[in-house]
């Protein structure tokens, strides 16, 4: 029985001014191949957010969907840290 796995991802909440939709930024963390130095890496995910429970500076995870819209991809799995 093969089980399908979606990817989680964690990152924070930059923009909520869309209705039920957020923009998560993910920092990403790696060591060069040849330089051997930390080289960090950010990236912008669209996410749904059926509720519009999370807002800017929150802590969120997101998980994998189907397409959404033409840049929607993911959906708010839950809200790890609330913003001060």
């Amino acid at each position: 029985m093969a089980l399908n796995r979606k990817m989680i991802k964690q990152g924070i909440v930059v923009s909520d001014k869309s209705d039920k939709t957020i923009v998560v930024q993910v920092l990403r963390q790696f060591t060069h191949p040849l330089y051997k130095k930390t080289v960090r890496r950010n990236k912008n995910f669209m996410a749904h957010d059926e509720n519009n429970e999370a807002k800017e500076g929150d802590v969120v995870q997101i998980m994998e969907h189907r397409p959404l819209s033409a840049r929607k991809r993911w959906i708010l799995h839950k809200i790890v840290e609330k913003s001060k």
